[in-house]
């Protein structure tokens, strides 16, 4: 199959959460992973591995670690998810996307094997669009013969086809409430199915700012499996230091060691300092069981980590930022971010929104905060209408408008923005995945650092 016909086909098979009702998580399990791993000769096995979980930053901290790795001289795979563009972002080797010619070739070597598994009666039913994904990354990463792969989980953990993983180091970044449909209703619920990830014996990264409720879970976890924790909020002290104007920069110290390092991310936002937290913690673990990793490695791996859509910058003069805020625990983060750094000028809101989402709270949080809040929708079939969620979430708003077309909506607030003002496109990745193609056509200059 060529790279078009199979990208279309995945899209057949449904994208993740396409019915997220109680009775899809039901149907959620490893076997058929389990079975095409197998088949395929365990490709998961053949490069040590991270395992990341989390409801936010467990992105951001899989792209710190992936980069400091690969300043380390180790030959990386990452494995991500949502895409934002283009499918092939989810699986990247050396920080590079797969190209499409790899990708076809990656995805009818899966596809003839499941047809024969199938035949076989071996599977239950055909793969997911996730699994597949999930199944093309190990086997790819195999065959780039990569010396170590990130991987951020998809859904949850405990049932996630990524976990089939036998990682030598875990994390868990902060754990919020989002996708209650299929995790639980309670962080304790939540905090279950993300401590799934861990492994016996194996060391876990805890991200510090966890609620108590999931804090205690994932502790309790750790010690029925004999887990080694590194807990950043008592084994490390960051110390916050001035920052530029989007950027903070701090220095951690490890408590126990006496090490201690000033890190700079360049990725916008406050709240990326305990996502580079983690990466740096994970890596000094790995240190601990004999990988070799620089205190150089891990400072440039956190300066130049990059992670599209994210409080990603895209322009100055307005400022235009993508942010994928898209549960109230980011919607907080976003708003920090706005008061801290743009207090006193004039805040535009481009917002989208799927319909599983809790578009009343983050409305709440983030709204306010605006000048003017434009109501769009990305192009996907779980879209909130523009017109439905300014019915919705109007009221929190001081001004608003609706424009159904993304597009129209971007041009809309570039034509009535001022280049001291600011523009946030923000509520739904694939709001923002959609925009940032636009303005890569609009502009026609490479992506922006």
């Amino acid at each position: 199959m060529n790279y078009d016909a199979s990208v279309q086909y995945l899209l057949s098979l449904g994208r993740e959460l396409a019915a997220p009702t109680q009775a899809a998580a039901a149907k959620f399990h490893l076997d058929n992973i389990r079975v095409l791993v197998e088949r395929l000769d365990h490709p998961e096995r053949a490069y040590p591995s991270a395992h990341i979980a989390g409801t936010n930053g467990k992105g951001s901290t899989a792209a710190f670690l992936e980069s400091i790795l690969r300043r380390a001289g180790f030959r990386t795979g990452l494995n991500t998810s949502p895409h934002l563009e283009k499918i092939n972002e989810r699986i990247r080797v050396n920080g590079e996307d797969i190209s499409d010619a790899r990708f076809a070739a990656v995805f009818t070597n899966l596809r003839e094997t499941i047809e024969t598994l199938l035949a076989e009666g071996r599977l239950r039913a055909h793969p997911t669009y996730f699994e597949c994904v999930t199944a093309m990354a190990f086997a790819f990463f195999a065959v780039e013969r990569v010396e170590f792969a990130v991987f951020e989980v998809g859904l949850g953990g405990r049932l996630d086809a990524t976990n089939i993983l036998a990682p030598v180091v875990t994390i868990i970044t902060r754990i919020a409430f989002d996708h209650e449909n299929f995790l639980g209703h309670s962080l304790h619920e939540i905090a279950a199915e993300k401590a799934g990830i861990l492994k016996p014996g194996v060391p876990v990264i805890l991200a510090g700012e966890q609620s108590p409720e999931a804090h205690e879970v994932l502790v309790r976890r750790a010690r029925e499996l004999a887990c080694p924790v590194v807990d950043t909020a008592s084994d490390y002290r960051m110390e916050e230091l001035p920052g530029e104007h989007d950027c903070a920069r701090a220095r951690v110290h490890e408590l126990a060691s006496g090490w201690f390092m000033e890190i700079a991310p360049q990725l916008p936002g406050r709240f990326q300092l305990q996502n580079a937290l983690n990466a740096a913690a994970a890596a000094r673990q790995l240190t601990r069981s004999g990988v070799r990793i620089s205190d150089d490695a891990i400072r440039q791996g956190i300066s130049a980590a990059r992670w599209p859509g994210r409080m990603e910058k895209l322009s100055s003069q307005p400022d235009i930022y993508l942010d994928g805020a898209h549960n109230p625990s980011a919607a907080r983060a976003l708003a920090d971010f706005l008061q801290e750094t743009f207090a006193g000028k004039t805040v535009r809101l481009l917002f989208g929104a799927m319909r599983d989402k809790a578009v009343d709270e983050i409305a709440g949080i983030l709204f306010p905060l605006a000048d003017e809040v434009i109501f769009t929708a990305p192009q996907n079939p779980r879209a909130i209408s523009a017109a439905q969620l300014a019915e919705m979430a109007g009221h929190y708003a001081a001004r608003s408008r609706v424009i159904p077309a993304p597009q129209e909506a971007l041009d809309y607030a570039l034509s009535h923005s001022t280049a001291e003002d600011a523009i946030f496109i923000t509520g739904s990745l694939y709001l923002v995945g959609q925009l940032r193609q636009y303005w890569k056509s609009r502009v026609q200059v490479p992506d922006c650092d």
